[in-house]
């Protein structure tokens, strides 16, 4: 190779040197330019979160949504633990409040209701769910697992039980949101009776239920008062949040945060809505506030609601098919009680399956088997 080839093959290789490292700076600066966006856009994004009107409603309903999932710890890290305990607080005192409001029982109950049984569809900006409408209210009972010592699916409930339909019940022990679903917490009456209690017979507890003419009672009363009400099937739940009409619910930010729903609503024809709404599942359904599920049942004409057990436990069933999405990514929840409709409600015979058995010191952490068949070990 000559000299002069040489030295145009250096030139060459110096030129496409310096144009690599321009190449590289220019990437290096371009990378620094997007990094430094990117902090601003951040710290930007951090300043309105928590300095800014909009911002703070914003974190203050992803705190509330928080607070009703198993990582309730975490929302100290948006609102301060202070915060988050006041809050807490605050609803708790709130919900018993609503309990409290007079409910005037405007119910046209029909001598002789349809039988039917009905799905509607519903959805809302960041929700779909259903609607069960059940119009004869006395098909309905509560019904609990069959399980000693654990809970039971509601699918099982209902094809065990032979029944038409079924949703979720009351609250229950859960310890770290991972407890085996078969005590309750509160109240569970079926059939006229008192198959559980928590509390003595004076104590007052918030309630969802049923009375035996098929009135729904919701709010705050004594077991014995229950049962002198002729109150048939019931659970414990809180808050009632449609009381003669009007919806005790004053806007989203009282809504309680973002989460799959199950609650129960009674039409002033007698009719029964049950609402499930399906969450925590991005790109199909996030969840709805209260407040979003008192819109949808006042638009529908309810005279009555209250809230049931949501999040991972709300579940819907009809025809022995899980209707809706339940949230959990390890299937239905084993859980102590559901609302189930029977065509023929008299032939429902409960049995007290926490008779016998030493609930104050019932272990809820333990699961007997992993298929939740049978063990009644505490």
């Amino acid at each position: 190779m000559s000299l002069q080839s040489n030295q145009g093959l250096s030139v060459q290789t110096s030129v496409g040197k310096r144009k690599r490292k321009a190449v590289r700076r220019r990437k290096r600066r371009g990378f620094l330019y997007a990094l430094i966006v990117l902090l601003g856009v951040g710290l930007g994004g951090v300043g309105w979160f928590y300095l800014t009107a909009s911002g703070s409603t914003l974190r203050y309903m992803a705190a509330d949504t928080l607070i009703t999932t198993q990582h309730r710890q975490w929302a100290k890290y948006l609102i301060g633990q202070a915060e988050l305990d006041r809050r807490v607080a605050d609803y708790e005192k709130r919900f018993d409040e609503m309990a409290q409001v007079k409910d005037q029982h405007n119910i046209d109950l029909a001598a002789q209701a349809s039988k039917q049984v009905e799905v509607e569809q519903v959805e809302g900006k960041s929700f779909k769910g259903q609607i069960l409408y059940v119009h004869d209210p006395k098909m309905i009972r509560v019904v609990t697992t069959s399980i000693v010592g654990q809970g039971e699916q509601i699918l099982s409930m209902v094809q065990r039980t032979g029944a038409i339909a079924g949703v979720n019940g009351g609250a229950f022990d859960d310890p770290n949101w991972d407890g085996n679903g078969f005590k309750p917490a509160g109240i569970v009456m079926s059939g006229g009776k008192l198959l559980y209690s928590d509390a003595g017979m004076n104590d007052p507890v918030n309630v969802v239920g049923i009375d035996r003419t098929g009135l729904m009672v919701a709010g705050r009363y004594k077991p014995s008062e229950l049962l002198d009400m002729g109150v048939r099937d019931a659970v414990t739940f809180q808050p009632k949040f449609i009381v003669n009409g009007k919806g005790l619910i004053k806007n989203e930010a009282d809504g309680w945060g973002i989460a799959p729903r199950t609650c129960m609503a009674q039409k002033q024809d007698g009719t029964i809505m049950f609402v499930v709404i399906d969450g925590r599942q991005p790109g199909y359904s996030i969840g709805a506030t209260l407040y979003d599920v008192q819109k949808l049942l006042l638009e529908r004409g309810a005279v009555t609601a209250a809230n049931l057990d949501g999040g991972s436990s709300s579940v819907l069933v009809k025809d022995n098919k899980v209707v809706n999405k339940p949230s959990s990514s390890y299937g239905m929840r084993y859980l102590p009680t559901a609302f189930l409709v029977f065509a023929d409600p008299g032939k429902v015979n409960v049995k007290n399956i926490w008779d016998g058995i030493d609930m104050d010191h019932f272990n809820s952490s333990y699961k007997p088997f992993a298929d939740g068949s049978g063990s009644s070990k505490p």
